[in-house]
């Protein structure tokens, strides 16, 4: 999710159907391909330390202002979701340290920031799923499509330029990933007006029978157990002459 979302979700005080599962994949991917960069070490890992510490920044204001608005039962999810995180990256990085040495360490877990990255490009597919199935964009901004596939082709060009296949590797599904959100916002961009007339249909199909009395008389609605009964002041000769119509059309 990006900042309009962010921005949506504060102004409406409700997370308006969104999920915290982007957030919290986003943040295990960012802490992980930090511990990837110390690992590694070198000159060469200075963009990945840098982008990486501001993407957790990020996405920690992310689940805060989600927690703020989230109903009870999403705020309970969002917090299994963050212990889940914290004895992950605790698990990896002392298995990692125990179990591996050298350049094996730093292959391991590049690998596993490859599959952590690969669910973070992938976690957007609940709000696709949500696109398809309500027929609106809403939940997916343009923006973040868009930013989506540009960033996973300057990761992928930088990852090629290092000759690092994990940072190469994930970049790819990420680009196509983008390019079908763009596809997808494209298809259903103009959706609003079909579902407009879809419940403009809707409303002529519950529209209540309503009994004229003249010309120049009001209009009243009949309720399906009987006649309404009219305002008290003028309305009790309206309400006999309603009683007679109807008897008389029966």
């Amino acid at each position: 999710m990006d900042r309009p979302t962010m921005i949506a979700i504060c102004k409406g005080k409700s997370t308006m159907g969104f999920q915290s599962l982007p957030y919290v994949v986003s943040l295990l991917s960012a802490l992980l391909w930090l511990f990837y960069a110390f690992i590694k070490g070198g000159d060469t890992t200075f963009l990945l330390i840098t982008i990486n510490t501001l993407g957790t920044f990020i996405e920690s204001i992310y689940i805060i202002i989600f927690l703020i608005y989230a109903t009870p039962h999403a705020k309970k999810q969002t917090f299994k979701g963050l212990t889940g995180v914290m004895v992950l990256c605790l698990v990896i990085s002392l298995g990692s340290f125990f179990c591996f040495q050298g350049q094996t360490r730093v292959q391991v877990v590049g690998w596993i920031c490859v599959g952590i990255s690969v669910c973070v490009f992938a976690a957007p597919l609940t709000i696709v799923f949500q696109v398809v199935r309500t027929q609106s964009v809403e939940f997916m901004p343009l923006s973040l499509s868009c930013f989506l596939t540009l960033s996973a082709t300057m990761w992928f060009a930088y990852g090629m330029s290092l000759k690092d296949i994990c940072v190469t590797v994930p970049n790819v599904l990420g680009f196509l990933l983008g390019v079908f959100q763009m596809g997808l916002y494209a298809y259903y961009r103009k959706e609003p007006t079909k579902q407009k007339q879809k419940m403009n249909r809707n409303c002529k199909e519950h529209v209540i029978n309503i009994t004229i009395l003249s010309n120049s008389s009001e209009v009243h609605p009949v309720a399906d157990s009987g006649l309404k009964a009219c305002s008290q002041s003028e309305d009790e000769t309206i309400g006999e002459l309603v009683v007679d119509e109807k008897k008389n059309t029966t």
